[in-house]
């Protein structure tokens, strides 16, 4: 499965986690205000487009501030999920510009949680998909912790400004209701807190056919073929009763169209909605058959566990 590409700058990052809703803005409660810091930045060019970014030297502020400077109509962005967004980083100090996204839009990044500086989550929460906001971000939410950024030029008490232009949002993990499992031949599934999946499989020989079944249904877009979903998935061979990939563990969520992965995973895919969690049992016909993939010997039995956070 393809991995989406992270947040270049670290700096000992706090996870603070953004969620998509349906819900309207002002039942939000906003993690960042405006702020005299944040209201005198500017950026211009179209939503979408690398703004040119201005504000008076020295900006300084001890607490993150967040003003939007596009009102965009999308869902609202709630704690804990994951974003879509182009961003540029700015010193406050200097003025200079210190990284911004590529604003490709063939080739948009799904944000986790952890690959975005607090202060840029806080400054997120309540945006509404179009829209771009301007955040002051305090040094004690930016590189202050990691005492500054010296690659960067960054100072320990700097404050950095960040212009983000909010793509789209998408569940951190499935949010739909239990489902009894009345397949049989399933292996037994449970979830972590955080959404992670731990898989039991039966001992007995795997079952020739494909089989799967909801675990959790959402309520969300129904997966279409062709479409390009966003997933967080665990993968085991049956037989050896082993892990051999996880987007879990790597801590991005997977992005992929539906025919650019084997044809029972994609079965799965197809026709559940966003916000459903899934297991499948893949019989070889309908994995990788009788050639080896990296760790997945040939003739191998799959199963996987899929979250389904987002469609497009």
């Amino acid at each position: 499965m393809r991995k989406a590409p992270i947040l270049l700058l670290s700096a000992g990052l706090v996870a603070l986690s953004l969620t998509a809703c349906t819900s309207p803005a002002d039942a939000c409660t906003p993690e960042a205000t405006p702020g005299d810091a944040s209201n005198v930045i500017t950026a211009d060019g179209d939503f979408g487009t690398a703004p040119v970014v201005d504000a008076p030297s020295d900006v300084y502020t001890t607490k993150t501030q967040s003003t939007t400077l596009i009102e965009g109509d999308g869902d609202v962005v709630l704690p804990d999920e994951l974003v879509v967004i182009d961003y540029t980083l700015v010193n406050g100090r200097t003025g200079e510009v210190v990284t911004q996204s590529a604003y490709d839009a063939s080739a948009p990044t799904t944000f986790s949680p952890e690959n975005l500086l607090p202060g840029m989550a806080k400054g997120l929460v309540c945006a509404t998909a179009g829209s771009r906001v301007a955040v002051a971000i305090s040094a004690e939410d930016a590189f202050g912790p990691s005492g500054g950024n010296p690659q960067y030029g960054i100072d320990e008490d700097d404050t950095i400004l960040a212009v983000m232009d909010v793509h789209k949002s998408y569940l951190a993990k499935a949010d739909g209701f239990p489902v009894p499992v009345t397949t049989p031949g399933l292996p037994s599934v449970v979830t972590a807190a955080d959404g992670t999946p731990g898989l039991t499989i039966p001992k007995t020989d795997p079952p020739a056919d494909l089989r799967k079944a909801t675990l959790l249904q959402g309520s969300g877009q129904t997966v279409k073929e062709g479409d390009l979903v966003t997933v967080n998935y665990t993968g085991a061979l049956w037989t050896e009763r082993t892990i051999f990939d996880s987007s879990w563990e790597r801590g991005t969520p997977a992005q992929f169209t539906t025919d650019q992965v084997v044809p029972g995973f994609a079965d799965a895919l197809v026709g559940a909605q966003v916000g459903s969690q899934v297991v499948v049992v893949i019989p070889p016909s309908q994995g990788y058959g009788d050639t080896a993939s990296g760790s997945i010997p040939a003739n191998s039995t799959l199963v996987f566990v899929i979250d389904i956070l987002g469609v497009g």
